[in-house]
């Protein structure tokens, strides 16, 4: 399961500034996850399930199911002590002003948002490595403050001996009843050291073992390595984030703190089961870099992702009916709790009458995240997107606004992004 929205981000900045972006740098599933769908809380257990499916807009005779995990929410109260390690990259590349104070402004807001149970440690490393503060209350505002905004851009960059230093602070304060994270706030510019991500991360593989997460936050354009902060977060048991502007840092940091620090559920999978008796073929858009072969599903020694508090994951599957049988698919999601060994599983169904009879009747949900996924697999080329229209998916992002923000905003980009892309087919009716 992945809940990263990196990707999307980026969109925004390429498109904002006047142009697509890269096609490496496009994952559905992180275009999709960045919105927010009010799926339905558990009942029981981490996780609640939200299954439906419409005639694809996209291809004739071809359906999209949904699938929605929500898992459950916490109080702020309820949280566990958190104990972060800023790692903040200094190197004269952070120097403009959508890097490094961008970034100050971000801590500072997490910063705001914590417990006065929590501690907040913060490092830096350019040509070299520094310990700027040692573990200190959230409590002692204005220490913290002064010690963040004492940071200034210069050198050049080393960024695998300062993880490895952020790593041993933070394995320090690790353990059941505590959070312990490690925060990297960074353009992902990484020319001095350790540069190559796997020889980063088998470095600090020992210290993850130990439980301490990672965030990678990226900042500015020109050299941001999107493969690197993707990759740390991936293998680092964590979360990749890109930050734009000081709305998106309070989206991210404030907003939704509670799902970045605290882990419900790790080694998080989910087996979608189609019934070849109900479904002839299937395709799911996105999630590429998080495929685990169907063997490995009940292995609970193979590492998965995490989820936390309140987090949701949206997937969607094309896929081809047939026959008649009552059961479309079955959903099992399988996880750990935090620190835990054996996995627990959850089983949901999809029956035949959870496929709405055309899109129109399909929830505002599915037509929206249809028109992220949509607009995201054109963009990137996918070859079963060779004939997808944009005009669907804006004509789809159109009519599952409904007054969000973020949703609106979406479909503004859209609009824009048609702009200086070729021109596509005509809108198919749905």
């Amino acid at each position: 399961m992945d809940v990263d929205t990196a990707s999307y981000t980026l969109f925004r900045r390429y498109v904002t500034e006047g142009s697509a972006p890269p096609r490496d740098a496009i994952r559905v599933e992180e275009w999709m996850n960045y919105f927010s769908y009010s799926y339905p809380q558990p009942q029981e257990g981490d996780f609640h399930v939200d299954l439906e499916g419409a005639p694809s807009p996209f291809t004739p005779g071809r359906h999209l199911v949904k699938v929605g995990l929500q898992g459950r929410t916490i109080a702020p109260s309820e949280r566990k002590p958190t104990h972060l390690v800023f790692l903040v990259d200094t190197s004269g590349s952070m120097h403009s002003q959508d890097k490094l104070p961008l970034a100050q402004k971000s801590m500072k807001l997490m910063v705001d948002g914590l417990n006065p149970t929590d501690t907040v440690a913060l490092v830096t490393y350019a040509g070299s490595v520094r310990d700027v503060l040692p573990p200190t209350p959230a409590t002692q505002r204005d220490t913290l403050f002064a010690a963040i905004d004492s940071l200034s851009a210069n050198g050049s960059t080393a960024m695998g001996s300062g993880l490895q230093l952020a790593y041993r602070h933070a394995t320090k304060h690790a353990g059941p009843q505590r959070v312990s994270r490690v925060v990297v706030l960074t353009d992902g510019d990484a020319n001095v050291g350790t540069v190559n991500a796997d020889d980063m991360l088998t470095s600090i593989q020992g210290y993850v073992q130990e439980g301490v997460t990672l965030s990678t936050i990226g900042f500015g354009m020109g050299n941001y390595r999107d493969d690197l902060m993707e990759k740390l977060a991936d293998k680092g048991n964590g979360n990749c984030f890109y930050i734009d502007s000081e709305r998106e840092a309070r989206r991210v940091f404030q907003e939704r703190l509670a799902g970045t620090l605290e882990v419900i559920a790790q080694d998080v999978k989910i087996q979608v089961e189609f019934n070849p008796s109900a479904v002839r073929g299937y395709r799911l858009l996105g999630y590429e870099n998080r495929d685990i072969a169907d063997k490995d599903f009940r292995n609970d020694k193979v590492d998965a992702g995490e989820i936390g508090a309140g987090h949701s994951v949206t997937a969607l599957y094309e896929v081809e009916l047939t026959g008649g049988a009552a059961q479309v698919a079955t959903v099992r999601v399988r996880a750990k709790k935090p620190g835990g060994v054996e996995a627990a599983e959850q089983r949901f169904s999809l029956e035949r009458g959870q496929l709405h009879a055309s899109l129109r009747k399909a929830s505002s949900n599915l037509r929206f995240a249809a028109a992220v996924a949509g607009t995201a697999d054109i963009l990137r080329g996918a070859p079963q997107a060779g004939d997808w229209s944009l005009a669907t998916a804006e004509s789809l992002a159109e009519s599952s606004v409904e007054g969000l923000s973020d949703r609106a905003e979406f479909l503004g980009l859209l609009r824009r992004v048609r702009e200086f892309h070729a021109p596509s087919v005509a809108s198919v009716p749905y």
